[in-house]
């Protein structure tokens, strides 16, 4: 885990929203089809919400993804996206530990 690239990514606003946005899925996205914490939540979803374009929202979750925060699971036409809560459990003990 690069703890730089993790701080990188959490310096932008909207990925950071993102990631708040996960932790309560049930709240920020009512109308999941499924367990938003055992699958996720829709990238059209939070594509949505943010009100960006489709490409920048993945290409964020992509970030997010490439450092191990979020977890992505393509079912069907969809992938859906959820926190990888060890991978912030593991993040923080660095944090705390080399700061």
């Amino acid at each position: 885990m690069d703890t730089k690239d993790i701080f990188k990514v959490l310096s932008n606003e909207t990925r950071l929203r993102i990631l708040l946005w996960l932790k309560e899925p049930e709240e920020y996205f009512p109308d999941q089809d499924v367990d938003p914490h055992a699958v996720g939540v829709c990238v059209s979803c939070i594509q949505k919400k943010t009100g960006l374009a489709q490409s920048t929202v993945s290409h964020y979750l992509s970030m997010l993804e490439a450092t191990g925060l979020v977890i992505a699971t393509r079912q069907k036409q969809c992938t859906y996206y959820r926190r990888n809560e060890e991978a912030f459990s593991k993040f923080a003990s660095l944090v705390a530990k080399e700061l």
